[in-house]
């Protein structure tokens, strides 16, 4: 399976509405491979976002807290070869309904349908439903109709897509490449691969086309959780032959960059999504390369942790602690759809988050710092915060090709009076979650393989 430009790999269900930079849209001749999503997140009454806003802020970590706990079950889920049902019903609720949704605004067909696509940064399949319908779900927009659209066409078994050897998703039934895909709980949705032409925003009255885009044109679903909204369907980011990514890879140069903006109150920001081109040239003393390894299975970005330090103590652990296991569970991958990061607890016959966590421990031991118990309670280690106290431990993770430094300040929980180290365990792998890259600049790189990184002040990173 090829590493490039894995695209995110997380399972990243937030609420995004998409709008293109329409300098660097233009292809023009000096920027001809790439171009900019703004993500703006949706507060409607009722949307997740005004929840998770209606909350305290205790509640809102130990919500994001329940959330990385959801993703790590469902990360094990597609990580398993034979595992053909993803998002397991005792995960379903957390990761999709107490999520940030992100959604892709954009207009398909001759007839320009507006259409609101929810955002799937570690899924493939490009989806609506459409008329005419067997079993669809209730939706707020008026449903999409192949039938009146002139750049409509379907996919014929004859394409790459309905090749034995390739995705099992898809199959040849009477001419026609159909695709059956299947979630937890039940859910599922049914259809035709198809063409058609996407059009997306690149300001508030214009849009660029991009034409014969393969999607899938759904008319038999069933149990789908954001049904009775504006969302008809799936906007995948992977890089599997049918998602947007690996469609529009040629224009965005197989890369891929986002800048967390700091989100100590425990609502993430709008931010910039950069491609190709676009994005930003980070002076190369600056910028550090960390190669990714391939792991059978899975789409996400794995790494070759060698090591972890903890305010600049080297732990080191074995070589062997963190690679992945033969079924492709473990190891080290970066997720933003985690939002604090876990460590793994069984790591070949070592403890590796207990041995993290020691030496944490001991670091605010000789600062003579007293325990409380006041902060979330899936955070180990929570002390009192005296009065202009500044000196909180950094944490290293060493990589083949690179060391990822995480600033004290963001590594920890800040409460009113009290501090934890935001770190969970974890029993299915490493993964250093969005907590751990605030203002990072992040940069997937597909063509060398390698995850790019650098600090930055996100804040300054505007569309």
């Amino acid at each position: 399976m090829s590493l490039t430009f894995h695209f995110l790999n997380a399972k990243l269900f937030l609420c995004l509405f998409l709008t293109l930079s329409q300098h660097h849209f233009a292809f023009s001749s000096s920027n001809p491979t790439g171009f900019s999503i703004r993500a703006v997140l949706d507060d409607s009454p009722g949307s997740p976002v005004y929840l998770i806003e209606n909350l305290t802020r205790a509640e809102r970590f130990e919500k994001l807290i329940k959330i990385t706990y959801a993703r790590a079950k469902y990360s094990d889920w597609v990580l398993r070869s034979n595992a053909r049902v993803i998002v397991p019903d005792n995960i379903r609720i957390p990761v999709f309904r107490d999520g940030l949704y992100y959604v892709v605004a954009l207009i398909m067909g001759s007839q320009r349908h507006p259409v609101k696509l929810l955002m799937d940064t570690g899924g493939g399949l490009i989806w609506t439903q459409c008329l005419p319908c067997k079993n669809c779900f209730p939706q707020n927009l008026p449903i999409y109709d192949p039938r009146v659209s002139l750049s409509y066409g379907t996919v014929g078994c004859d394409h790459r897509l309905c090749d034995p050897e390739g995705s099992p998703l898809f199959n040849c039934v009477n001419g026609l490449c159909e695709y059956n895909a299947r979630y937890g709980g039940g859910a599922s949705t049914k259809g035709v691969a198809s063409f058609e032409t996407f059009q997306f925003f690149v300001d508030g009255a214009h849009s660029k086309p991009f034409s014969n885009v393969i999607f899938g044109c759904s008319n038999d679903s069933s149990n789908i959780f954001f049904q009775n909204s504006d969302i008809s369907g799936i906007f995948g980011l992977n890089m599997s032959p049918d998602s947007m990514a690996s469609q529009f890879f040629p224009l965005i140069d197989g890369r891929f960059s986002y800048c967390l903006v700091p989100f100590g109150d425990a609502i993430p920001r709008p931010l910039v999504l950069r491609f190709g081109e676009d994005i930003p040239q980070v002076p190369p003393q600056q910028l550090q390369t960390a190669l990714l390894i391939q792991v059978p299975g899975s789409y996400y970005f794995h790494l070759q942790l060698l090591d972890i330090s903890v305010a600049n103590h080297r732990i080191g652990f074995p070589p062997y602690t963190f690679q992945p296991k033969p079924t492709g569970i473990g190891g080290c991958f970066i997720d933003s759809g985690a939002f604090f990061t876990q460590i793994d607890t069984d790591t070949g016959g070592v403890n590796a988050y207990a041995a993290v966590m020691a030496v944490f421990e001991a670091y605010y031991g000789s600062k003579r710092l007293p325990k409380t118990t006041t902060g979330p309670r899936d955070f180990e280690l929570c002390y009192v915060y005296p009065p202009n106290y500044h000196d909180f431990a950094t944490i290293t993770f060493h990589f083949n090709g690179a060391d990822y430094t995480v600033d004290g300040q963001y590594g920890h929980y800040f409460g009113p009076d009290f501090f934890c180290v935001a770190i969970l365990s974890g029993k299915l792998g490493t993964v250093i979650g969005a907590w751990h890259q605030q203002n990072k600049r992040i940069i997937h790189d597909g063509r060398i393989g390698a995850l790019r990184f650098a600090d930055e002040q996100c804040v300054n990173d505007v569309f």
